[in-house]
């Protein structure tokens, strides 16, 4: 059942939810994990935790008990809270004996996220306690580049574990929006809340348009949205064409960023000019590539952050004029149009030619017949490395090679091909590109 929930509902239910986290003896300054399916009751909580000075870090409701007592333990809580703990919290809470004055309308901090885990473990991403003023800067700063508001209508579709789809929620609720949380992604629950309800922005993944795509029966849907961002993979050319022409080229953009920062955003109305860019720097933040291609961004101070517990991670990021970097390699043209090559730690070097797995990823994204795909170097007593590709999907090996014979020079195509039924995935829900390397490491 879809249903808005409206600010005064959440701001009401993430009341009770911070002095119910009080009434158990938890503290301003300390932290709590969240592990549950996406909800009002969820939201709430967490909004409650900010509004009252405790720091929540949400982790995906799939989490293993061994992974949750790691993160946990990592930001030093002994507090989970589940499903039914976050229906009580707010269930079982009176208000009337309180003072509200005690509730910040604003947030006390970024909520804490755990990194996707690449090289091995995930690290909780840390921005610290803000001020008022900083946190109005924040909301601030968001709202500069979404225009978010009062009459926005916003519809969650990732899950809340995620640093994205949180973040819009988030900025919503702190512009007085409403929010339409249902408990998981479906292409049709998307389709109805967005033809029926109003629904005036939302965040998704290059997979959930692709899967609205598919399940459309019309060549248009009723709406009222005035953004779809999108943002986490490569969007294929086809989808991002689609998604163009049923909500308008205007109104759909993509971004540049990561769990530690936001870098670019790009309008559907400049890809043409600019294919295989992911847009300009946003207000408020720079970007540049070093010598080596290494992507550096220095942000504002209240979008600084730490991996908690982690000095010697947090002072490699971090460069002595506080420039931070998550890893991406890439190049800045003239106008200031950035694009992607690679990722720190996946440079292919075969034969002597360096090969970047992003952009055979890129490539092979767009042929039809593939699903998903993960470029990667392996071993080879001949070339050093020899460049490999898993792919899902409905193509074959003479296929896909006859395809990249046009797309790809000589040293980026594949030189083994492995077919995968279902990809592992991250704590933050991407494909796990390092167990995806090793397993097949193990097999070859």
């Amino acid at each position: 059942m879809i249903e808005v929930s409206e600010y005064q509902s959440i701001e009401y239910q993430s009341a009770c939810a911070a002095y119910a986290l009080l009434d158990l003896g938890i503290h301003p300054g300390d932290r709590i994990c969240i592990s549950a399916p996406n909800s009002v009751e969820l939201f709430s909580v967490l909004v409650g935790a900010l509004r009252i000075g405790i720091a929540p870090a949400v982790v995906s409701s799939s989490a293993t008990e061994r992974e949750i007592r790691e993160m946990c333990r990592d930001i030093a809580t002994e507090w989970v809270f589940r499903e039914t703990d976050l229906q009580a919290l707010i269930r079982d809470m009176n208000l009337e004996p309180r003072n509200l004055n005690e509730l910040r309308n604003l947030p006390s901090c970024r909520p804490i996220h755990f990194t996707s885990g690449t090289s091995g473990r995930p690290k909780a991403v840390w921005s610290g306690w803000l001020t008022h003023e900083e946190s109005e800067a924040w909301i601030a700063d968001e709202t500069a580049v979404w225009g978010f508001c009062a009459e926005d209508i916003h519809l969650v579709n990732g899950p809340l574990s995620h640093s994205a789809p949180l973040r819009f929620a988030l900025m919503t609720f702190f512009n007085s929006g409403a929010l339409i949380i249902p408990p998981k992604f479906t292409a049709e629950t998307a389709i109805e809340a967005i033809s029926r309800f109003g629904v005036t922005t939302t965040f998704m993944a290059p997979t959930h348009l692709q899967r609205i795509m598919e399940s459309i029966e019309t060549d248009r849907i009723p709406h009222s949205i005035r953004f779809i961002a999108h943002a986490g993979s490569t969007c294929k050319e086809r989808i991002r064409l689609w998604t163009h022409e049923i909500f308008g080229v205007d109104k759909v953009f993509e971004f540049y960023g990561s769990t530690e920062g936001q870098f670019t955003v790009f309008p559907g109305s400049q890809w043409q000019e600019h294919p295989g860019s992911v847009g300009q720097v946003r207000p408020n933040r720079e970007i540049r590539a070093d010598s080596l291609g290494l992507l550096w961004s220095r942000s504002p101070a209240y979008a600084q952050f730490i991996y908690w517990g982690d000095e010697a991670k947090t002072h490699s990021t971090w460069s002595a004029d506080n420039w931070f970097s998550v890893g991406d390699y890439g190049r800045i043209d003239a106008e200031g149009f950035v694009y992607l090559e690679g990722r720190k730690g996946d440079l292919i070097i075969s034969g002597g030619v360096n090969v970047y797995p992003a952009e055979i990823e890129r490539v092979l994204s767009n042929m039809p017949g593939i699903d998903c795909v993960v470029a990667f170097g392996l071993p080879d007593s001949i070339w050093g490395e020899r460049v490999c590709v898993a792919v899902s999907g409905d193509v074959s090996e003479s296929e896909v090679q006859k395809y990249l014979t046009f797309q790809l020079s000589a040293p980026k195509r594949p030189k083994s091909i492995f077919w995968v039924e279902e990809f592992p995935l991250t704590h933050s829900g991407k494909v796990d590109r390092l167990r995806i390397q090793n397993l097949l490491r193990e097999s070859n």
